[in-house]
């Protein structure tokens, strides 16, 4: 079987433009219209069994993508394959099969379950739609899909508001587990919760993957998360990918200036002391006026004439490993020494061309 036959996922070209009026809405005054890019040009391909981290600030188009993956909205261009299916050109029952297969989680699970119904009709609902499950099966079902996620009958009665935000969010992963989907897509998935409960989640979806076979695409904007759970990290800046490698060369070998800002800017023992590398400074530029050529070269204490006039492509560090940089491979790196990233069994090291 080929590397491109073997891939769950393969998108290139992504881009996704919002077009907003300046100030207030007035037809007579015809305001020229402000054209936000959120998404520009993103590529990159999953395997079977792997989880992908997709890392940046807030406002650098990680979410935008992840909607644009599963339609909830659609891009402006750029392809999308599922199992080499288009999904781009998917319609009515061909467009809700694919995303029985492909499940969102996102970060306030409150606002994803209906407060009317209980735990145990919330998760097995999705079932009963998709015609997985009898009437009849509905409460059996409700029970294996939350003893799956670390829960038990004591849960299936009660309602939203009585779970805690760490329960709340086993019940949506219960409820996104329930059509046995190939691929998830956790967008801030664990961000609102404390520390500790944090680790139980991403623990359940390392188990996931192990036990279902799930693919995950995990979005976050905390590297220390993201370098427990992921076997590959992709940094994104103001709507481009900027640099992807496996998770432990990305950690110990960063190669572009915005991800070894991010690894400073890790707050307690995950910062390196005395570490030349300073953390992220200044404000992430307007998506409507995108800097010229590269466009981290406005907050680069690396920037030089070359990079305010040409776009860096993405130049190979290591297998697996690039990053868009006129010199990667050539700038100091202070990375955290005391970042940890976790093994587990099933992390795949290799990682598959990921940019182009």
């Amino acid at each position: 079987m080929s590397d491109h036959d073997s891939r769950i996922l393969e998108v290139s070209g992504l881009t996704k433009r919002f077009e907003v009026r300046r100030g207030l809405i007035d037809p007579l005054l015809r305001r020229p219209k402000l054209q936000l890019t959120a998404v520009d040009h993103a590529s990159f391909s999953m395997d079977p069994d792997q989880i992908v981290g997709v890392v940046g600030e807030s406002g650098s188009g990680k979410s935008t993508l992840a909607k644009c993956l599963v339609r909830l909205i659609d891009p402006d261009a750029g392809t999308v394959r599922f199992r080499d299916q288009d999904l781009l050109a998917l319609r009515g029952e061909e467009l809700k099969q694919s995303r029985r297969a492909m499940q969102m989680i996102y970060q306030d699970p409150y606002s994803t379950l209906n407060p009317m119904m209980s735990v145990g009709k919330a998760v097995s609902e999705p079932a009963r739609v998709h015609g997985l499950i009898e009437p009849s099966e509905r409460d059996a079902a409700a029970l294996r899909l939350l003893e799956m996620v670390g829960l038990s009958s004591a849960h299936v009665k009660r309602r939203p508001r009585e779970l805690s935000g760490g329960q709340r969010q086993r019940v949506a992963i219960a409820r996104a587990m329930a059509v046995e989907p190939e691929l998830l897509i956790a967008d801030e998935a664990v961000s609102a919760l404390d520390v500790s409960i944090q680790a139980q989640i991403l623990n359940l979806f390392a188990q996931l993957r192990a036990d279902q076979g799930v693919a995950i695409l995990f979005i976050s904007h905390q590297l220390s998360v993201v370098a427990h759970i992921a076997d590959v990290v992709m940094v994104m800046y103001l709507g481009a990918l900027v640099e992807s490698g496996p998770v432990e060369e990305i950690f110990s070998h960063p190669g572009h200036p915005y991800t070894m800002a991010l690894l400073a800017a890790q707050p307690g023992k995950h910062r390196r002391r005395g570490s030349r590398t300073p953390a992220l400074a200044g404000e992430l530029p307007s998506p409507s006026a995108i800097p010229s050529g590269c466009r981290f070269r406005t907050r680069c204490r690396f920037a030089q004439e070359i990079c305010a006039e040409v776009d860096p492509p993405p130049r190979e560090l290591s297998s697996g490993h690039w990053s868009r940089c006129h010199f990667a491979g050539e700038l100091p790196s202070t990375p955290p020494a005391e970042l940890t990233v976790s093994s587990h069994p099933s992390r795949q090291s290799q990682s598959k061309e990921l940019g182009r």
